[in-house]
């Protein structure tokens, strides 16, 4: 069973909060995640992927992911901003300081 099939039944089982959110899975794109179970749930994580975007791509990059995952995830409300999982060694200071700088620009 993939684990977007189980979202429903941790709805219905009483959860309210999905963490990690891995934007990357199989039918776990942002828009979409948040059209289907946005009014049910918050989703804590999926702000920026922690797997080519923070580690591997520029400042700019970073930003604008940020900035799009929060525009996607916010709306009404129901998120909390975190990376997809733990910053890892090979992530760049200035792709973290990035981060957070779109983060203080919204």
């Amino acid at each position: 069973m993939r684990f977007y099939l189980s979202i429903p039944d941790l709805i219905e089982a009483g959860f309210e909060v999905l963490n990690p959110v891995q934007t990357n899975a199989y039918q776990m794109e942002p828009e979409r995640l948040k059209k289907e179970f946005g009014q049910d749930i918050t989703f804590w994580g999926g702000g920026v992927d922690t797997r080519t975007v923070l580690n591997l791509g520029t400042p700019q990059q970073v930003k604008d992911q940020v900035k799009k995952r929060i525009e996607i995830f916010n709306k009404n409300g129901g998120f909390v901003f975190n990376t997809v999982h733990n910053i890892l060694p090979d992530v760049p200071p200035e792709n973290i300081m990035a981060m957070i700088e779109a983060l203080r620009e919204i």
